[in-house]
């Protein structure tokens, strides 16, 4: 079963501190990636998540961004990939992720931007453990291109971490 989460409802942003999470908490930071465990009466979610280390064009306002891997034991879905980009993105317009030669389109609803299958969560994740940096463009509905760019130091550490927390 595949979920399109926004994990908003679970974590908190704070201006200081990378994240917090309300029901859940921090667990280990790994250079530019960071590992959260939360839990709820209903179920249990890890996630490796990150913030890009620079967004153009500089002069777009925008809400938080977030790129996450996620993984819900209880609903065994691990690897699940979702970015809140900080703005509302035009529908039908897919977001694109470039990691070196390789991209790949995810879908977008309201601020996030998903992917479509388990096989292609599976082919980006094993782009991102490979590569150093990775781009994030998307399109908001007043049609602005955004780019975002994430380093992948750490993406490896905080995934075996939320593997053995949510195995």
């Amino acid at each position: 079963m595949r979920r399109i989460p926004i994990l908003t409802g679970l974590i908190l942003i704070a201006t200081a501190a990378p994240v917090a999470a309300a029901s859940g908490k921090f667990v280990e930071r790994f250079a530019d990636w960071s590992a959260y465990v939360g839990e709820s009466a209903a179920n249990k979610v890890c996630f490796a998540i990150s913030q890009p280390k620079d967004t153009k064009p500089k002069n777009v306002k925008r809400g938080p961004i977030y790129f996450y891997i996620s993984h819900w034991p209880g609903d065994k879905v691990q690897g699940e990939i979702s970015i809140k980009v900080g703005y509302p993105l035009k529908p039908n317009t897919p977001t694109e992720v470039v990691i070196g030669k390789d991209k790949f389109k995810l879908f977008t609803k309201d601020e996030g931007a998903f992917v479509d299958s388990t096989e292609t969560e599976k082919r980006l994740i094993a782009a991102m453990t490979g590569g150093s940096e990775m781009i994030v463009q998307g399109r908001s509905k007043r049609g602005t291109l955004t780019t975002d760019r994430y380093s992948l130091n750490g993406i490896g550490a905080a995934l075996k971490r939320i593997a053995k927390d949510c195995p």
